[in-house]
């Protein structure tokens, strides 16, 4: 099924033709900051699938896995909207939290486990990593 996203504002907003290949928590320090403190939920859809209106704003870095990552969000409000890696140019994250219906993309993985607090709920059930989980599938 097609997805929507849009930020709080509406400047910025997504179509997504496809269906994500992950659904993940990350757990990474970075990723806390984004989250206020807790985990980011992702979707992760192929690049070619999305195409974005509006302006986004960015910030890169160097992550713990070696790779650049860079967080896009809108320079209006400051809603997140997605990240993307280096070592990953075909994919996109888009956060749960910009889109317009996320209801049936629960997470099946928690990444970065190993730096998620002490008082952290991670579902026993789930898949997770304590690190940089492998490479979805070739696209």
């Amino acid at each position: 099924m097609p997805y929507t996203g849009s930020c709080a504002c509406g400047a910025v907003t997504a179509e997504i033709r496809g269906e994500p290949v992950a659904v993940r928590q990350c757990w990474c320090r970075q990723c806390q900051r984004l989250a206020a403190g807790s985990a980011t939920a992702n979707a992760m859809f192929a690049t070619d699938d999305l195409a974005l209106t509006g302006t986004l704003s960015s910030t890169s870095y160097v992550a713990e896995s070696g790779n650049t990552l860079t967080q896009s969000f809108c320079g209006t409000c400051g809603t997140p909207v997605m990240g993307q890696s280096s070592a990953r140019p075909q994919f996109r994250t888009l956060r749960l939290g910009f889109l317009d219906n996320a209801e049936g993309l629960a997470p099946q993985v928690a990444i970065w486990t190993d730096e998620a607090p002490a008082w952290a709920q991670i579902d026993p059930a789930m898949e997770t990593h304590p690190r940089q989980p492998p490479a979805p599938p070739k696209i």
